[in-house]
């Protein structure tokens, strides 16, 4: 079982062209880690950001009436890939791993594929 610090190190150190990560609880859109970022990306307004992108598709998704699980949301800006995994393993539900990629140097099924394994080996 990884830790925190490890799970969100090994995001940005084994997936091509990561920015950050981080870890956030989308009940109170606090980040619980983070790494990376920079001037260019406050991984704590990107945290609560996304809190709201993970609640308003959670909403859609009961008023529409679906009985599926979101897997991960994707957010393509220009120059960037922002992925959204819900956690679901270990009573982890209710927080989510947000990787910043830039989109020239990632590749984003691998990244996706990388992020998954590394949600499963991660203790909350």
């Amino acid at each position: 079982m990884a830790t925190v610090e490890t799970a969100l190190k090994e995001a940005t150190t084994v997936i091509d062209g990561a920015i950050g990560a981080a870890l956030v609880d989308y009940g109170s859109g606090m980040a619980l880690g983070t790494i990376g970022g920079g001037k260019d990306l406050d991984l704590a307004v990107a945290a609560a950001g996304n809190t709201d992108v993970v609640r308003a598709k959670v909403r859609t998704m009961e008023m529409l009436g679906l009985q599926d699980e979101i897997e991960d949301i994707l957010i393509t800006l220009g120059g960037q890939y922002h992925l959204i995994r819900l956690m679901k393993a270990r009573g982890s539900s209710g927080f989510f791993l947000y990787l910043a990629l830039d989109r020239g140097r990632a590749n984003l099924a691998m990244a996706r594929h990388q992020l998954k394994k590394i949600e499963a080996e991660l203790e909350v």
